[in-house]
This record gives C-alpha cells, sequence and structure tokens, in this order.
C-alpha cells in the first residue's frame, strides 16, 4: 500500500470513529438529561404575620429509591453553624397520588425517604423566621427575606441539580430582587445551575424602591431596599459608583452581568454573593460626612467582597460542605484585607481626604492594640476558630484571649503593602498580589489558594521573603508599626488615656519625608 493510498485511508477511519464517538456522547448525554432528577420549589406566604414560609418541593425522574434530603447548617458569607433544619415544621412527603411516604430523621438535619423509582413525589414542609438579621430569614406584613440555604432542601450527594423556585405572594408587594436568573417568560419564577448558585442568592421580596442604576463599563449596578429612609438618592449612588469603579480599578475586571446592591432594611449586618450582596441598610443621617462615610466603607468592604473570598479564596471556601464546618486559617485573608481595601477604595474615589484614610485605619489599629486577646490568639488560629468563637472572637465574662480577624487583619495588610512597595521601589503593591491571585487561581486554575501560595503570591510580587511579616499572622508578635509606615514617611503616635485605660494611636506624616518615601506614600494614597 502507498503512504498516500495509507493515509488517505487512516484519515477516513479517524473521521468515522470520530463520528461515532459524538454520536455516543450525544446518545449519553441525552440520556442523561433525560435522567436527571428535576426539583422544582414553590414559596408561599399564606399568613405573613405568622412568620411562616410554606414551602413545596417537587421531584421527578429519581433513579434511586432512598434519598437524603438535607438542610445546610450554614450558609456562604455567614461562617457559624446556624442548624437550620431547627426551623422546619409540619415536615410530609406525598407520592403522586398524595399518599404519605414515610421518612426518618438520622441526624438533626437529615430526612430519609424511600420512593418508588422515577415516580414523582412531593415534600412540604414549614420554616419559621423569627429573627431580623442579614443572616437568617425573616417574613412579616411588610416583607419577606429568604436566605436559600435556611429554606431549600438538597439531595445528598446532588448539590449540582439545577433548581426551578417558585414564589408565591399573590398581589400583596411589588418587586423581588436577587442575584437569581428569572425563566423568560414567567412571572416570580427563577432558576439556578445548581445548589451553590441557589444559596448564594439571597430573595427580597416587597414593596420595594430601585434607586437609579448606574454602568460602569456598560455593566449595570442596582440598589434595590426595603424602608431604604430619607437621603439624598442621586448623591449616594454617585458616591456609590464611585467606590464600585475604585474597587474594580483594582483587578482590572468585571466578572459578573449585573451587580445588585440589596437593602434588606434596618437590621444587623452584610453578607457577600458573587453578584448581589445583602445589607442592612437605613439612609437615615447619610446628610452627615461621618455617616456616609461609615455606609460607603460598608458597601464597600461587601463589594469588594465579590472579588475577594467569592472569587479570590482560600482553598477551603469552596466547593462547599453545608453540613459541617469550612475550617480555614485565611479568614484575615478574605474578611481581614477586605477591611483594609475598603478603606483604600473610599480613599481612592475621593470621598474621604488624607486625614480621614488614616482615620479609618486608626478605628481598626486602636482596636486591636487595646485587645488583651492580641496576646494570646495569632490571626491564622482566629480565623480557624470562627465557627466556635464568632467572627468577633470570644465575647462575655470569661478573660478575653481571642481576637478578631477584622481588627488584625487590616494591620497586616498594611504591613504586607508597604513591605512589597518598599522592595520593589512602588512598582508593586498588595493590589499586585490580589490580581495574581485573581488570574492565576480564579481564572487559570480555578480553585482556591492555599497558606503556602498566598505567602509564596506575596513573596513574589515583593521580590524577597516576607518571612518576618507573615509572622504577625501566624504568631502573637507584636506589630513593628513605626518600621512599616516610615517607609511612606509616616509615623504612629501614641497617647494614653488614663480614664479609660486605653491606648490612643494615631498616623500623620513625618517632617522630613524623602523622594522615596514620598513615591510611595503618594502611591498608596493613589494620588500619583
Amino acid at each position: 500500500m502507498s503512504n498516500i493510498l495509507f493515509y488517505k485511508n487512516l484519515k477516513a477511519g479517524i473521521l468515522l470513529l470520530s463520528l461515532l464517538l459524538a454520536s455516543c456522547s450525544q446518545t449519553n448525554n441525552s440520556v442523561r438529561e433525560k435522567d436527571r432528577p428535576q426539583l422544582e420549589y414553590t414559596v408561599n406566604m399564606p399568613d405573613p404575620n405568622t412568620h411562616y414560609f410554606h414551602v413545596e418541593m417537587s421531584c421527578g425522574g429519581w433513579t434511586q429509591d432512598t434519598i437524603d434530603l438535607k438542610m445546610p447548617r450554614w450558609s456562604p458569607g455567614y461562617y457559624q453553624i446556624m442548624d437550620f433544619a431547627k426551623k422546619v415544621e409540619n415536615f410530609v412527603v406525598l407520592d403522586k397520588h398524595g399518599t404519605n411516604i414515610p421518612f426518618t430523621e438520622p441526624d438533626g438535619s437529615t430526612w430519609r425517604i424511600i420512593v418508588n423509582k422515577r415516580k414523582p413525589f412531593k415534600i412540604t414542609y414549614d420554616v419559621k423566621t423569627d429573627r431580623r438579621f442579614v443572616g437568617t430569614s425573616f417574613l412579616d406584613s411588610t416583607h419577606a427575606y429568604i436566605i436559600p440555604a435556611a429554606t431549600f432542601l438538597y439531595i445528598d450527594q446532588h448539590i449540582n441539580n439545577p433548581v426551578i423556585v417558585r414564589l408565591s405572594y399573590g398581589n400583596r408587594w411589588n418587586k423581588v430582587a436577587t442575584g437569581l436568573d428569572p425563566v423568560p417568560g414567567t412571572e416570580n419564577e427563577f432558576t439556578a445551575p445548581d445548589f451553590d448558585i441557589l444559596y448564594d442568592c439571597p430573595i427580597l421580596i416587597g414593596n420595594l424602591e430601585e434607586l437609579p442604576s448606574f454602568k460602569v463599563d456598560g455593566i449595570e449596578h442596582r440598589f434595590i431596599c426595603f424602608n431604604p429612609g430619607n437621603f439624598n438618592r442621586e448623591d449616594f449612588m454617585n458616591n456609590l459608583k464611585k467606590a464600585v469603579s475604585a474597587g474594580i480599578d483594582i483587578i482590572g475586571d468585571i466578572p459578573y452581568k449585573q451587580y445588585t446592591f440589596i437593602g434588606i432594611g434596618p437590621a444587623m449586618g452584610g453578607i457577600e454573593h458573587l453578584n448581589n450582596t445583602t445589607v442592612s441598610f437605613n439612609g437615615n443621617g447619610l446628610d452627615r460626612r461621618g455617616s456616609m462615610i461609615r455606609t460607603m466603607n460598608f458597601l464597600s468592604h461587601e463589594y469588594f467582597h465579590n472579588y475577594n473570598v467569592k472569587r479570590i479564596r482560600p482553598y477551603e471556601l469552596g466547593p462547599f460542605e453545608y453540613d459541617r464546618e469550612n475550617r480555614t486559617n485565611l479568614l484575615w485573608v478574605s474578611e481581614g484585607l477586605d477591611v483594609y481595601y475598603e478603606y483604600i477604595i473610599v480613599k481612592r474615589a475621593g470621598l474621604v481626604n488624607e486625614q480621614e484614610f488614616y482615620s479609618n485605619i486608626e478605628s481598626s489599629i486602636n482596636t486591636i492594640e487595646n485587645d488583651p486577646g492580641r496576646f494570646y490568639q495569632s490571626l491564622t488560629q482566629s480565623s480557624y476558630r470562627t465557627w466556635d468563637e464568632g467572627p468577633f472572637g470570644r465575647r462575655g465574662n470569661e478573660e478575653d484571649r481571642s481576637i478578631s480577624y477584622y481588627d488584625k487583619g487590616p494591620s497586616v495588610g498594611l504591613v504586607l503593602d508597604f513591605s512589597i512597595r518598599n522592595a520593589t521601589h512602588n512598582e508593586k503593591s498588595l493590589d499586585d498580589v490580589m490580581r495574581f491571585l485573581y488570574r492565576e487561581y480564579y481564572k487559570h486554575l480555578q480553585r482556591g489558594f492555599t497558606d503556602a501560595e498566598f505567602q509564596q503570591a506575596c513573596e513574589t510580587i515583593a521580590g524577597i521573603s516576607l518571612n518576618d511579616e507573615f509572622e504577625y499572622a501566624y504568631t502573637t508578635k507584636e506589630i513593628d508599626y513605626n518600621k512599616y509606615l516610615s517607609y511612606a514617611g509616616l509615623k504612629m503616635t501614641e497617647k494614653r488615656n488614663p480614664e479609660i485605660g486605653r491606648r490612643i494611636l494615631s498616623i500623620s506624616r513625618m517632617e522630613d519625608i524623602s523622594p522615596d518615601q514620598l513615591n510611595i506614600l503618594l502611591g498608596w494614597l493613589g494620588e500619583k
């Protein structure tokens, strides 16, 4: 056989094999799609004054006879065991004829049922809501706030199933705010490709107000809120646009199609998500500069989380395990550095002056430097123990031996930022570390980073070892603020308030600043 004929026959054989494989792949995909279970939820609110949601879960196409249904024990963004199943009442399983199917409860968050394969079944249950908090569902006559992890059961080992959610509230309210995608051609019906996305998208329903939206690089940013109060909407949204733009400039990429700030009304806290954030919000008093600065700090913090923790994340924070703690040493990076960046963002957005910027940083420094827990607990320990002690350390009558990564994290962020700037003559900064993590781990490797990889990223950008600086995270070594502030021609001064026994630490410029110091200072302030 000639070489030409051989290669022609080989080519034809490869083509035939490719067609056969493609046909098999399409057939297998078709079978998989056909066999894929259908999961649909309807949330009813027949009497909001009782504070109960009534949930119906419809399942079809299931190929197993024994199914474990689970309610998450916690919700992404709030690292505390909540045991949401404790709020579930009147749990019932019905077959397609409406006959009760028995179930068992192997543990406090699991319901085990035995059903006929491929036969549809329905589950109904009530969810009690009795606490106004950004991390818990709430329902009353004025509005509904749904935490999906506290509301929707998932089927064990099938967290990747697509989901449809229907909301039934009659003509009671006018608007729904959520990061979920609406189902085209329907009303109050939404979809998620899997439960990770579902649990990442809280739902607010009520007579809501939508503030004037804005666009950054063609991407729309919305603010939808319940009971927002009295303030100048236009000024507020102009300030928010400046803050969002400054946050985007740090990373240099917008990873979502639309972003929504969801103001749940007066409550407590804020929780970040991929394309939205739910925040406690009351605009009364925003005409006062101090209140405006605090609010912009808060919103900048929650917004920047769409990068730092939702995409730039520790290895342990995704994919999630919803029935146990997801412990990590690196919440000081995800939360503590996010506090540092909220201060950076409002300064670069032009919302605060230099002294106000220093005051923001001083607030974190003074809190940690007056906390005796800093002698006993490191930042990494604080991160790991948050599931036991809470995000602000253990509080109560016992001796204070814990700290908050929210307080010490910004100080270590400052240390790392100035160390990198000093080592590179202000050519690089902590911003470059964040961009590197975003590109390398989120976009390229599509995973989180380990403790060692985070330090390696910082040292790669700095071009030097940062072992001494990372001791401030791994140990209880006292921070030498003046060493690092001096790189930018700044100094720390201390006074004591004998009446309350507190140290008062303040940041100011040195009297004589070298050109190199001024270069770092202006770069840090965003003024060059």
